[in-house]
């Protein structure tokens, strides 16, 4: 006989614990009933045939957080304001500047007397006005580099290092003093003056313009030759600003060389050739980011040198013991339009050795 809470017929054969047993996996404990959700269906719902078991929810209940919906509303906006904005007002990209084309003036200077010499090249330096110049790029020394209006401290620091390169690489290296290399140079130049420098070279001309001299120094190789690499070079450098857009350096170098006769021995006199150049370059920011310089004017004056020597193409330097011939420079023609005015100098004697 069963107790008082079992059924009347007892409990099941072969079951410990009765027919409870058989349902005990599928009982709800009481925190499982207080934890579910309970949803009432509407009276459409519980009229309708086919109503779901369970109601969806809203989509918009399952979408993103709010603060990622702002998000992605302000990124469209955003998007779209940029889309129109470069429709209806495009970003043109800058024009370069038209580069002026070099304004060049080469004059020889001739010596009033021969040229002095000597065996060593020092004892030449020694005894002339070059004796406190420096020796090479140590000679071409930086001014205090200030910001201006529109550049920077570091920009103006950059055109002022520009100019230097040119000034080292077309008045010091020797491959292009004796060796007639032009690369050197012509890679420091911008893009824009490379034709006037290429046809300077091709078809040189005292015209003002195209004259391979006006752009750096370079001796005739079969007249002359290094006597010493030591260089000596007195200057300075001055960088203004032109306009917002541009910087401009002013360059004032004197160099002095030790020249020999090509093909000589080490018993042959050297004697001195000094070159001074004025130059002017100008820089915009694509030249101080390309690390190039637009050279716009050069006023060179050199000797010793004869005033019918033609220096268009090289420089024929007098060397040791020799005089300037009789005459001037090559006859100028009023009515030729396009050439400039021939032009020749003489060579103070303050300026040379005394030996």
């Amino acid at each position: 006989m069963g107790g008082p809470g079992d059924p009347p017929e007892g409990l099941p054969e072969g079951a410990p614990g009765g027919g409870e047993d058989e349902y005990r996996s599928v009982v709800f404990d009481e925190s499982f009933v207080r934890a579910a959700r309970l949803q009432e269906y509407s009276a459409q719902e519980r009229m309708a045939d086919h109503a779901p078991a369970v109601r969806r929810r809203p989509l918009l209940h399952r979408a993103l957080p709010r603060q990622a919906l702002i998000l992605v509303l302000l990124i469209a906006v955003a998007f779209a304001t940029a889309i129109y904005m470069g429709v209806r007002h495009p970003y043109q990209a800058p024009r370069a500047q038209a580069v002026e084309p070099l304004r060049m003036t080469v004059i020889p200077l001739a010596p009033q007397s021969a040229v002095p010499g000597a065996t060593d090249p020092e004892e030449l330096y020694a005894h002339s006005p070059a004796a406190q110049f420096r020796v090479g790029a140590q000679g071409i020394t930086f001014p205090a580099a200030r910001r201006t209006a529109h550049f920077s401290e570091s920009q103006v620091y950059a055109a002022l290092t520009n100019a230097k390169n040119y000034l080292v690489a077309s008045s010091l290296d020797p491959a292009v003093l004796t060796g007639g290399a032009v690369r050197p140079v012509r890679l420091l130049l911008d893009a824009q003056q490379l034709d006037q420098f290429d046809q300077s070279f091709s078809h040189p001309a005292s015209d003002g313009r195209h004259a391979a001299t006006g752009w750096l120094v370079r001796f005739d190789p079969a007249r002359a030759r290094l006597a010493d690499q030591n260089i000596r070079v007195q200057g300075r450098l001055q960088a203004t600003e032109a306009d917002s857009d541009t910087l401009e350096v002013s360059a004032d170098h004197t160099v002095v060389y030790a020249l020999k006769p090509a093909g000589s021995d080490a018993k042959a006199k050297a004697s001195l050739f000094t070159v001074r150049r004025q130059l002017t370059f100008r820089f915009d920011r694509d030249d101080l980011r390309l690390d190039q310089a637009e050279l716009v004017a050069a006023y060179v004056q050199a000797g010793p040198l004869a005033c019918a020597e033609d220096t268009a193409s090289h420089l024929r330097p007098l060397l040791a013991g020799q005089t300037a011939k009789a005459g001037g420079p090559a006859g100028t023609d009023p009515f030729a339009t396009g050439s400039a005015t021939a032009l020749c100098g003489t060579l103070s004697a303050s300026a040379e050795p005394k030996v």
